[in-house]
C-alpha cells in the first residue's frame, strides 16, 4: 500500500472522511498525539488498525465524537460524566462509560465499557464533521513505540500501512487524553494526562480515586508503551547535577531539565522550561536519541504532581516498568 501525505486543510480532510468511508485508515493530528483513525461502526475497518499497529486485541480504542449528543449514541453517560464534559470537552479528556452497544466488539476489547473522548483539535472535529459518525482512533505508531507528535513521526512508523497521513504540523499538548472512569459517584484515575488530576478534582466536586492497577476498560495501559528502540534509564534531577559516570557504556544519551553536571560523550538534548514543555517535548525526543543511535538513554525524572505525574506514568513505560506509579 502507497501511503499519501496531504496537509490537513479542507481538502486533506474532505479526502480523508472519502478514505474512512471506505474503510481505509487515516492518521490525524489532534491536541495530543497524531491519532490513527478508522470509523467505530466498521468492525472490518477497526481490525485494520490492529494488524497496522501490531495492538493486541484486548486493548480496547478510544472513540472520538463530536460533541455530546453523538456520545449519547455510543454510550451511556452518568452525572458525574456530564458534569465533567461540561468542564472540559472538548478537550484532552477520555471517559470510561457503559457502552450502549452500537460500536462492535473489536473497538471495545469485548467489554461492556467503552472509552470516549470529544477532541479539541479543530482538524479533527471537522474530519469528525465531514464524517458524520464516531471514529476509532489510538496513537498513530507502532504498538509500544513512542506515541508521535508529528505527522514525520506517523510516516516512520507506518509507511505503507495506512492509506493516509494528514500534516497538521507539532502536535500542542504531546501527551494522551487523561482517562477517567466516570460510571460511578467518583471519578477514577486510569491515565493520567495533560488534564491533572487536580483539574478534575475541582470539577468534579469529589476526589479523584486511583485503583493503583492497570485496568483492562482503559486503553493504552496494560501493555509497555513510549518505548524507544534503546536502553530507557530514569535518573534523578540531583544525579543530573552532579553528572552521570556513563563512560563505559557506548553510545549514551540524556534527555534533562536541569544543569547536567557533566555532560555525556553522546547524545544530549535540554529542555528548558516548565512541565508542561517537558511534557510536549519528550515523545518527540525519545525518537530524537533514538534516531542519533543512542543504546542508553539516561532520561531526568520529574515530581509526580500537575502534569508531572503523566510524565512519569510515559516514562516509567518506557523503561520497562509494568505498573507505574500515578
Amino acid at each position: 500500500m502507497k501511503t499519501r501525505f496531504l496537509k490537513a486543510d479542507v481538502a486533506g480532510m474532505k479526502a480523508a472522511a472519502q478514505a474512512l468511508r471506505r474503510g481505509q485508515l487515516v492518521a490525524f493530528p489532534t491536541e495530543t498525539v497524531y491519532g490513527l483513525g478508522a470509523r467505530a461502526l466498521d468492525a472490518k475497518a477497526v481490525k485494520k488498525i490492529y494488524r497496522a499497529k501490531g495492538r493486541p486485541s484486548d486493548n480496547p480504542l478510544i472513540v472520538h465524537v463530536n460533541g455530546s449528543a453523538m456520545m449519547e449514541t455510543v454510550a451511556h453517560p452518568t452525572s458525574l460524566a456530564r458534569k465533567l464534559i461540561a468542564a472540559f470537552w472538548p478537550g484532552p479528556l477520555t471517559l470510561i462509560l457503559k457502552s450502549s452497544g452500537l460500536v462492535p466488539d473489536v473497538v471495545t476489547g469485548g467489554q461492556e465499557t467503552i472509552a470516549v473522548r470529544c477532541p479539541a483539535h479543530p482538524f479533527f472535529q471537522t474530519l469528525i464533521d465531514f464524517l458524520g459518525e464516531p471514529i476509532a482512533a489510538p496513537s498513530a505508531n507502532l504498538s509500544g513505540r513512542p506515541s508521535p507528535t508529528t505527522a514525520a513521526h506517523v510516516y516512520a512508523d507506518l509507511d505503507g500501512r495506512i492509506a493516509l497521513i494528514l500534516d497538521g504540523g507539532p502536535c500542542n499538548e504531546g501527551l494522551e487524553s487523561t482517562i477517567i472512569d466516570a460510571r460511578g459517584r467518583y471519578p477514577v484515575l486510569l491515565r493520567p494526562g495533560s488534564l491533572t488530576v487536580e483539574d478534575i478534582a475541582r470539577a468534579a466536586g469529589v476526589k479523584v480515586l486511583n485503583p493503583g492497577a492497570n485496568s483492562p476498560a482503559s486503553p493504552g495501559t496494560r501493555y509497555r508503551h513510549y518505548a524507544p528502540d534503546c536502553r530507557v534509564e530514569l535518573v534523578s534531577p540531583r544525579r543530573v547535577r552532579e553528572g552521570i559516570e556513563a563512560l563505559k557504556f557506548p553510545k549514551t544519551g540524556l534527555i534533562h531539565r536541569s544543569p547536567s553536571g557533566a555532560p555525556l560523550p553522546g547524545f544530549s538534548r535540554k529542555i528548558p522550561g516548565g512541565l508542561d514543555v517537558y511534557a510536549r517535548s519528550l515523545f518527540a525526543s525519545l525518537r530524537e536519541a533514538e534516531s542519533f543511535g543512542v543504546k542508553t538513554l539516561y532520561v531526568e525524572t520529574v515530581p509526580k504532581r500537575g502534569v508531572g505525574r503523566a510524565v512519569m506514568d510515559r516514562l516509567q513505560r518506557a523503561a520497562g516498568l509494568s505498573h507505574p506509579a500515578q
